[in-house]
């Protein structure tokens, strides 16, 4: 996705916790995008243009950053997907689907759980991006308790973020509280056994993505009984910037 700088009249609040950029209140699905480690809502701007007026996106905000910096980061992914339910409940009032990149899949598979143990109407689509499976944990997940140096390092590795926020150190300084949360909550985060989900599965990866293997993204199968289906593009943890486009359209065909 292409990286955008926008102030705070650019959004339309919904609540402290969702941010709406073009809203669409006759699309026939609304579609709800959770952010990577460290990353905001204003990430999925592009999104939100791009499929307006036939999806009606909303971006999730975690605490702890942009105009959440002064709030407590939620660094356990259960608790963060507990929360994060109970803000998106009252806007299903239609079909709606789930697009998470990272941390954010892992949360909107989370979400999509908890919705359907509920008994609400399950996600007519989960879209998981960049990241391995729920069942497929990683040992030794410590970047959430390395020094700043080398969490700032391994960021900066990884070509997600705006050059102009690397270059400035006061405002990388301040964003770290926010990273290490995350990191915190995608590396503590256990899958507990449960049902899986009726709703289709589609992920997204990249092949080149260090902190996915090919195996790791096909083990997603395992959590749903409905359809499934998996595509790798050229690129590594990132590649959706390099390939918004392909991702627009494959999102726009799940979504119809």
């Amino acid at each position: 996705m292409t990286r955008t700088t926008l102030t705070p009249s650019t959004l339309t609040a919904t609540s402290a916790w969702l941010r709406r950029f073009h809203p669409s209140e006759d699309a026939p699905v609304r579609l709800f995008c959770f952010p990577h480690a460290g990353g905001s809502a204003s990430y999925w701007f592009p999104v939100s243009r791009a499929l307006s007026p036939d999806a009606d996106v909303v971006a999730v905000q975690y605490p702890g950053r942009q105009d959440r910096r002064h709030e407590r980061c939620v660094d356990d992914l259960h608790e963060l997907a507990d929360r994060v339910v109970a803000e998106l409940r009252p806007w299903c009032d239609r079909p709606v689907a789930l697009f998470g990149h990272s941390l954010g899949a892992s949360l909107a598979f989370e979400v999509a759980r908890r919705m359907e143990a509920a008994g609400d109407p399950a996600p007519v689509a989960l879209f998981a991006s960049g990241r391995r499976a729920p069942s497929r944990p990683r040992a030794n997940q410590l970047v959430h308790l390395a020094p700043d140096a080398e969490l700032l390092a391994r960021i900066k590795g990884m070509n997600g973020t705006d050059p102009a926020v690397l270059a400035d150190h006061e405002l990388l300084r301040s964003v770290l509280p926010a990273l290490r949360g995350d990191y915190k909550a995608a590396e503590t985060y256990r899958h507990r056994p449960g049902p899986a989900l009726t709703s289709p599965i589609t992920v997204l990866t990249g092949d080149s993505d260090p902190e996915v293997t090919a195996e790791e993204a096909a083990a997603w199968a395992d959590h749903t009984d409905g359809p499934f289906s998996l595509y790798r593009f050229p690129g590594g943890h990132f590649y959706l910037n390099e390939h918004a486009a392909e991702v627009i359209a494959l999102l726009r065909r799940g979504l119809v």
